[in-house]
């Protein structure tokens, strides 16, 4: 499983700290920046992510900001992507089995970012009808 992280420069310690807890676990991560606390802006990150899922460059998309809304906000408008803004486990494994989210959000401060994580990639989507049915829907708008 490849994933992809990225962070703007709030998000740069604990992106850092994600991807070495990440590669521990023995996940092939991809770092997309950014590379330190110089001010950045986040949509350059969340765009790079998102493409990336999208063009199934990577399996599973990380983002961290201050608040990781923007990001998602940002993420959200590329095509084929499905950004959930998560604060908890709960969250995290809702927005899997659910919704069939590809890209997960966090803010800089989470301070359970560990079992969020790990939670997120190791949800399946559940395919049952009604979720698949509202997932399509979601993708088809685009169409």
């Amino acid at each position: 499983m490849k994933i992809g992280i990225a962070s703007d420069h709030r998000g740069f310690k604990l992106k850092q700290e994600a991807t070495k807890f990440l590669k521990e676990l023995g996940y092939n991560v991809v770092d997309y920046g950014t590379n330190s606390e110089e001010m950045v802006d986040y949509p350059l990150y969340a765009i790079k992510i998102g493409e990336e899922v999208r063009d199934k460059n990577i399996d599973f998309g990380i983002l961290i900001c201050g608040t990781g809304i923007g990001m998602s906000i940002m993420c959200n408008k590329i095509k084929c992507v499905k950004c959930a803004r998560v604060v908890s486990v709960n969250d995290a494994y809702y927005s899997r089995l659910h919704n069939d989210a590809n890209v997960i959000a966090l803010s800089e401060d989470n301070k359970d970012y560990k079992e969020i994580l790990k939670t997120f990639i190791t949800t399946e989507f559940s395919n049952v009808e009604r979720y698949k049915k509202r997932n399509e829907m979601v993708d088809n708008y685009d169409n």
